[in-house]
């Protein structure tokens, strides 16, 4: 904005025309969003196992944001003896969260009845 102000008003009205004209040609480009396809838990999972697995339906998800508490959970089972099944559990939700916060759609599609 600083340098748009120091120009003389025919270089301004050049200016804005070049971003009116760039923006008109812009094309508009849909955003696909991928959803997860679900992979079913196997009876006896490990921790490991079900992060792993989670990871490849959530892959579109940026797990950076996930990893402190990803870790968490891990640490749970690892270090306070909690139960696999209620720690995978946690990752499942955690990993449903945060595709829904990051795409803004559930997680789960809705059944048609």
């Amino acid at each position: 904005m600083e340098i748009y102000k120091k120009l003389p008003d025919i270089e301004r009205d050049k200016l804005l025309s070049f971003a009116e004209f760039t923006a008109v040609s812009c094309e508009p480009r849909d955003l696909i969003i991928e959803r997860p396809i679900f992979i079913e838990r196997p009876a006896d999972e490990s921790v490991v196992a079900g992060i792993k697995r989670m990871s490849e339906v959530f892959h579109m998800v940026d797990r950076s944001k996930i990893l402190h508490e990803t870790s968490a959970l891990m640490a749970e089972h690892m270090m306070q003896g909690r139960a696999a099944a209620e720690v995978i559990d946690d990752v499942e939700r955690l990993f449903e969260r945060t595709y829904e916060k990051q795409f803004g759609l559930p997680a789960h599609e809705k059944e048609e009845s």
